[in-house]
């Protein structure tokens, strides 16, 4: 029944569908299929706040596929060789570059350094190219305070 799910909210059907029964250890070899959701549900979902017609224009790119790729490796590296990567994927005719989901603030990367050699990397091949660039920079954090600020730091950077 639709009301055993909260309205609009991706996080509690997949986890009321796909944590509960997959955590469930006598089931060794279940598989999911198939995900049927009613439209009555489906359309209690807002989507994303803004889409493609947005990252086009911030990127000014139009009638082709936007090209980008997520940094590789992406642990391991410092701050300075992981913006050298970012740079070189610009530089080299991708549109933009993102930072993988594990990439947060490690010892050997912390997140204001790799922040900082990003943007250097972006405007570095921007100047160089004549386009304009991107990098998806991961702010996730401990803290929901420390999340906003380095969302806040990125966008004092002119980073997405």
């Amino acid at each position: 029944p639709l009301d055993l799910f909260e309205e609009g909210s991706v996080t509690n059907m997949f986890t009321s569908i796909v944590g509960n029964v997959f955590g469930f250890k006598a089931l060794r070899a279940l598989r999911l299929e198939d995900l049927r959701i009613p439209p009555a549900y489906s359309k209690t979902f807002q989507g994303p706040p803004h889409g493609i017609q947005v990252e086009r224009d911030k990127l000014n790119k139009y009638g082709r596929p936007l090209l980008g790729c997520t940094i590789k490796p992406k642990l391991g590296l410092s701050a300075k060789n992981y913006g050298r990567a970012v740079y070189e994927c610009l530089r080299g005719g991708l549109d933009f570059t993102k930072d993988d989901e594990n990439v947060n603030s490690q010892p050997f990367m912390r997140w204001r350094d790799r922040f900082l050699f990003c943007a250097e990397a972006i405007y570095k091949a921007q100047a160089e190219t004549g386009e304009i660039k991107g990098h998806y920079l991961n702010a996730t954090a401990g803290t929901c305070e420390e999340m906003i600020k380095r969302a806040v730091f990125a966008r004092e950077l002119g980073v997405p």
